[in-house]
């Protein structure tokens, strides 16, 4: 079969690779018919994530068909069609019990990362009963591969970590994919002003149509971005600052727009360290929060796109086959250029 692989030196290419196989009684063999790319396929290809391995087919997000299930799957048969979840949870382990599936001691990001990824025609989930879900009837499929990473992300490290709520000032920093998810999402929660933060203009533009009350090009740097962001909070900043990119720049950004008593929550996957600007905050009784998703929050965000409360599919904005997966990593690592948010992968 086919797969999508890691070659080093920011290469990517597909080429065969083995079929995978039951190994544990609990595992599913999935027969791929969506996938997408996520940003973290971009930060292991350009060698940010270095403890994935060179020859790892990649990919953690999707949906497919039971093809194969072990004897100790009671959930789901041959033929269901699931959602694949990014993160294997147990179930059972200490820290899944603590809802800290990404810390799972059997599972956690496994998916394109230590194990075979979505990005291949078939793939193997371990612990399928507790990493898979039934997809609702009436559905579109494309929409609900949204819901394996982005949205549990946005939503989870971004809004819950972040704690907004009624009336607050909300500033997301980065309007990519998971910025743009942490902005629908956050809406549930009233908050009185969200300011959405890129140097992308286009980006700006879908935040606004997506429900931003304000948006700032952070083009010109943190300085700028800053005062630009102060003048609309009156000089207080925002109570609540989510940090959806991953570098130190916008890191140092989250920082400068703290309303006291604020929270930052950090989104983004760094590769490099960012400044601690501890001489400024010692005394504003702020909180920085971190957080890998653990998909906690599927049950509820499944409703919410079956009651039309959320529209996950408004975010995909390029379609690829299969065959054509080095293109769509071409097209979506440079987004700004084609206008990318996310692209969503058709199987044969």
């Amino acid at each position: 079969m086919k797969g999508l692989v890691y070659k080093g030196n920011n290469v990517v290419k597909l080429e065969d690779v083995p079929e995978p196989k039951i190994i544990n009684s609990g595992d599913a063999i999935i027969k791929m018919t969506r996938s997408t790319i996520c940003g973290s396929d971009l930060h292991i290809q350009h060698g940010h994530i270095p403890y994935v391995p060179i020859g790892q087919t990649l990919g953690h997000e999707g949906v497919g068909i039971v093809e194969e299930a072990g004897p100790s799957v009671k959930k789901f048969k041959k033929g269901d069609h699931v959602l694949i979840t990014a993160v294997t949870s147990c179930a059972s382990c200490d820290y899944c019990r603590r809802g800290m599936n990404s810390h799972c001691r059997t599972g956690g990001w496994m998916l394109g990362n230590s194990t075979g990824g979505t990005q291949a025609e078939k793939v193997r989930i371990p612990h399928a009963d507790s990493s898979l879900y039934a997809l609702p009837e009436g559905i579109d499929e494309s929409t609900l591969v949204m819901l394996s990473d982005i949205f549990p992300t946005g939503f989870e490290c971004g809004v819950l970590n972040g704690k907004v709520a009624p009336g607050n000032v909300v500033a997301i920093v980065g309007a990519g994919p998971v910025g743009l998810a942490a902005l629908i999402t956050s809406q549930l929660y009233s908050p009185s002003q969200i300011i959405m933060v890129d140097f992308d203009e286009n980006r700006l533009k879908v935040s606004k149509a997506l429900g931003a009350t304000d948006t700032v090009n952070n083009a010109s740097g943190v300085d700028a971005a800053t005062e630009a962001i102060l003048k609309l909070t009156n000089g207080v900043g925002c109570d609540s600052v989510l940090e959806a990119v991953g570098v130190p720049a916008s890191f140092e950004l989250c920082q400068k727009i703290l309303a006291p008593g604020g929270t930052l929550a950090n989104v983004g996957v760094h590769g490099a360290p960012a400044p601690l600007l501890l001489d400024q905050l010692w005394d504003r009784n702020i909180s920085i929060t971190t957080r890998l998703v653990d998909t906690v929050t599927l049950p509820m965000l499944l409703k919410l796109v079956v009651s039309k409360r959320i529209d996950p599919s408004l975010l995909i904005t390029h379609k690829f086959k299969f065959s054509d997966m080095e293109q769509a990593y071409d097209t979506f690592g440079a987004a700004a250029k084609h206008k990318a948010l996310k692209v969503l992968i058709e199987f044969d």
